[in-house]
């Protein structure tokens, strides 16, 4: 690396840790990192962990399908917990619903909880949009991939996968992961509401001054480093929108995002605007065609981002379902969260967030071929798009913000 790129990560280690508690990012070293971008890939993986397991497997998504995906993930669970490990499964209500799987698990002494099983219970509008998997304790799945066939969008075949991307890590961060999913176990059954953030705390980082907690995180970040941040609504409500805001606002030469609902807060926004004006190479690749209202309301934003010169490109080949950033080349996210007002402000959610890793040169390889693959955003074009698609267009995101404010209570700025 060159100097001046050790300058920036210094520079970006400091933003990252110097206010401890507006981040929640811990930052651990020495960790194995493998990067999937089909859910064949990520599942062959993730069976082989389970397979692997003696001591304990515990999975956490939104959607778990009974198709020819869910069925082989759900056989190696069962596999598992037949040889006596234990083996623990949280699903959303909303989100996965009654399946006949669910007996199966039973059969097979699989521990069974429902996040929020109705559509508003006691965690409110909340839902678990999560996709995490541990097994014994070494390895830890992160990432945007549900349980579900990625060549199927809602019964409509694909003719491609779907563009998305998950994460394997072995090594020190994987006791951040098992902390918040042990968190999140606690809280479905007992009703009450822990705080992971001091569990993380008391299992995956030393007791030491805050002082010198960030002197250990500048060090970390000296080196290849991985950080496992995730959202609720206890103690870490902004989490992953300030891990984008610091990355953000420290970018220097290029900012790749893509995501599948683009509909992020007026700070999210502002600093994205602003990163282009100074001179960043700022393109958001967006996904399209899953709700229409939605892509109504995503572009009225686009006129404010193409005129501080944000490229826009829209992704039709096929579901962009990828929650994924990388900046400058030495900063990436890979995840669940969307950057809409349901991730950011009311759903669980969980990203990790890699610096100098170099997994990153191969996910900024996958964003750059997509976003040629996509249609790019005209600024003429959209400036000349006629009176009624801009008043389709004011309206969706109108109703669309009103909706989250209410839902949200303010939340969503």
């Amino acid at each position: 690396m060159s100097r001046r790129g050790a300058r920036r990560i210094a520079r970006l280690g400091a933003a990252l840790v110097s206010r401890r508690r507006a981040t929640r990012l811990a930052f651990t070293v020495d960790n194995d990192v493998r990067l999937f971008s089909t859910g064949a890939d990520y599942f062959a993986a993730l069976i082989e962990s389970i397979d692997s397991a003696r001591e304990h497997v515990a999975l956490e998504t939104y959607i778990f399908r009974d198709d020819g995906a869910g069925r082989l993930v759900s056989d190696a669970l069962q596999r598992a917990a037949r040889r006596g490990v234990q083996v623990r499964v949280i699903t959303d209500g909303i989100g996965t619903g009654r399946l006949s799987l669910f007996d199966e698990w039973l059969a097979a002494a699989i521990e069974h909880r429902i996040y929020n099983p109705h559509l508003f219970g006691r965690f409110g509008f909340s839902r678990t949009h999560r996709k995490l998997a541990l097994v014994d304790g070494r390895e830890a799945f992160c990432g945007g991939i549900n349980i579900a066939d990625d060549f199927d969008r809602d019964g409509e075949p694909l003719a491609h996968p779907a563009w998305d991307f998950a994460l394997k890590l072995t090594g020190p961060s994987v006791a951040q992961v098992s902390a918040v999913f042990d968190a999140q176990w606690q809280r479905i059954a007992l009703g009450h509401r822990p705080h992971p953030l001091e569990m993380l705390r008391e299992r995956a980082l030393p007791s030491m001054s805050p002082a010198s907690w960030r002197r250990a995180q500048v060090r970390a970040l000296s080196r290849p480093s991985v950080a496992f941040v995730a959202r609720d609504n206890v103690v870490n409500r902004r989490a992953i929108e300030k891990a984008y805001l610091v990355a953000i606002g420290r970018a220097r030469q290029e900012i790749l995002l893509a995501n599948p609902y683009f509909m992020p807060g007026r700070r999210l926004r502002r600093a994205l605007v602003r990163a282009a004006r100074r001179g960043v190479d700022v393109r958001l690749l967006i996904g399209r065609k899953e709700f229409p209202a939605l892509d109504h309301a995503v572009r009225y934003l686009y006129g404010t981002l193409l005129t501080a010169g944000v490229r826009i490109a829209e992704y039709e080949k096929t579901m962009l379902h990828g929650k994924v950033a990388v900046v400058d080349s030495n900063w990436a996210t890979v995840g669940s969260s969307n950057l809409d007002a349901l991730s950011l402000v009311l759903n669980n959610e969980a990203n990790v967030v890699l610096v100098q890793h170099p997994e990153i040169a191969q996910l900024r390889g996958a964003m750059l071929a997509a976003f040629a693959e996509a249609r790019p955003v005209d600024v003429d074009r959209y400036a000349a798009r006629p009176l009624v698609e801009r008043l389709v267009n004011w309206f969706a995101y109108t109703a669309y913000r009103a909706a989250m404010k209410l839902i949200t209570v303010g939340g969503y700025d």
